[in-house]
């Protein structure tokens, strides 16, 4: 479930125009109707969510690193805690959106750099690591588990089948290269910026900025065909 997650951010990343300049929050009533629309269905409202608190996470983010060349990183992980977050919320409880993907959004990071100290297999799905608003105990699989249904994941398929199409076509080698090993495509799996890097023996910057020109590309064939 995770690595799709991470899968996921590529196809999301070519939705966003500008990764330094996030959309506005939505109100409170525009939020309430893009929840009620993804609960019966609606992909584009799902993904309106995610979009529109993006400056939720970038916000969160600064708390714990000072380096513009780290922000990039922790906002991608910090996406995948509010993917969870827009994932797992019952807005039918009257909870505040903001107040309960703050807390995803963080558990995230934190996971990240406890994951950084230890290895991967010392972390447990069924470990607590959230309380709920009603004080209840949440585990990592509690929080990640999102009940993705078939319709879903058969169109998720067929976005998969259109980028690997459009991979070849758009990139250079090196781009190539990068995208294939960061987002773990072909059976792989993820790596980060930083695993990245190192691997090719470039600097994480380097990365990034070929990260970026290689989803700009991508966005671009995406927006120009008419079979998507």
């Amino acid at each position: 479930m995770i690595l799709e997650l991470l899968k996921n951010l590529l196809f999301f990343a070519l939705h966003v125009e500008n990764a330094n300049i996030f959309p506005k929050p939505l109100s409170k009533a525009k939020e309430l109707e893009c929840f009620e629309k993804m609960s019966n269905g609606d992909k584009n409202a799902r993904c309106k969510l995610i979009e529109h608190n993006l400056r939720l996470v970038a916000h969160i983010v600064k708390k714990y690193t000072q380096s513009a060349a780290e922000q990039d990183e922790l906002i991608s992980i910090g996406t995948i805690g509010l993917i969870k977050a827009v994932s797992t919320f019952d807005y039918k409880k009257g909870a505040k959106f903001a107040t309960y993907a703050s807390r995803c959004i963080e558990n995230e990071i934190l996971m990240n750099f406890r994951a950084a100290k230890k290895s991967a297999g010392d972390i447990y799905l069924g470990e607590p690591v959230e309380t709920d608003k009603d004080g209840n105990s949440m585990t990592l699989i509690d929080l990640i588990d999102d009940g993705v249904d078939i319709h879903e994941q058969v169109e998720l398929n067929i976005r998969s089948k259109q980028l690997y199409g459009f991979l070849e076509k758009c990139l250079d080698k090196r781009e190539l290269e990068i995208i294939i090993y960061r987002y773990g495509l072909y059976s792989g799996s993820p790596h980060t910026q930083n695993e990245t890097a190192e691997k090719l023996g470039i600097s994480r910057s380097y990365v990034s900025r070929i990260e970026k020109k290689a989803i700009g590309k991508l966005k671009e064939m995406y927006d120009s065909s008419s079979s998507y």
